[in-house]
């Protein structure tokens, strides 16, 4: 299956100055353990990446992150994903970290599907052949949610933290007079549309307190979601850009049991249950 939706009236000059705050860096050498890659998107421009692998058999988490973050400010989450079995693999946008080009909305949506290609093919030549689960935090989330139904039979699951149904209230929260625009939902990510369609297992992580997205609108893709496997976990005292510090080992500990389910492994703990 193939979402072919048209974004261009979200390439506004008006609404990219709120969906998109790119921050370049200069390439630095990666940290300890991580591999610094860099995928061809269009004729000159590139987007960067940053994985850290843990196993070769193990999960590979494609992760799309929020709108002011580049690769770079994981640094020291992605070891933690490694010390729970779990390879991550950070991609930017155009603009970003070490990006080349600008990034659009529409630009974003087709570069994606290209980055999916390239990283599925750089994981089949490196012999790891855990399931691919994909994975993104806030706008990253429309990223995510377009692969999982546009790849439906390469995506092993689905991660949404921070994740958004309606793309109009989102851009009103943000400042963006949409009616003067002519913005509606017609010609937003149609997210809500899109979950409707996936199948596989989900996990979805969201703030209790979060103002930018409130949980509400996480609560309507869970309803809308169409996998029988489907969890929702809200991290108190959590807002929009906290939720890591707020949970603690915890949040790795959700996406490392979800994961689990994936793969089809069931925790110990589940079995003397059983017994009793």
């Amino acid at each position: 299956m193939t979402t072919e939706l048209g974004y261009d009236k979200l390439d506004q000059p008006e609404i990219l100055a709120v969906l998109f705050h790119p921050r370049q860096e200069e390439r630095m050498q990666a940290p300890a353990g991580a591999i610094d890659y860099q995928v061809v998107v269009d004729e000159g421009i590139h987007v960067g990446a940053r994985f850290f692998m843990a196993g070769k058999k193990d999960p590979n988490i494609l992760f799309f992150h929020g709108n002011g973050e580049i690769v770079s400010d994981y640094d020291t989450v992605g070891p933690l994903y490694n010390e729970h079995g779990l390879n991550f693999l950070a991609v930017d946008y155009r603009g970003y970290g070490t990006s080349s080009g600008a990034p659009t909305t529409s630009l974003m949506m087709r570069d994606v599907h290209v980055v999916f290609k390239d990283v599925r093919q750089w994981l089949e030549d490196g012999e790891y052949t855990g399931p691919m689960i994909v994975m993104g935090r806030s706008l990253g989330s429309a990223c995510a949610l377009d692969l999982a139904v546009s790849f439906e039979r390469d995506v092993s699951a689905l991660v949404i933290e921070s994740g958004f149904a309606h793309t109009v209230p989102l851009l009103q929260s943000l400042g963006v007079d949409t009616e003067a625009l002519g913005i509606t939902e017609a010609d937003g990510f149609k997210n809500l549309q899109k979950i409707e369609q996936v199948t596989k297992p989900s996990l979805q992580i969201h703030g209790r307190y979060d103002a930018v997205i409130p949980v509400t609108s996480a609560e309507l893709l869970q309803v809308y979601c169409a996998a029988r496997g489907k969890e929702f976990h809200v991290i108190p005292g959590a807002d929009h850009n906290n939720i890591l510090a707020k949970a603690g080992k915890i949040y790795f500990e959700l996406i490392k049991r979800f994961a689990n389910k994936v793969e089809g492994k069931w925790e110990k703990r589940f079995f003397r249950d059983k017994r009793r």
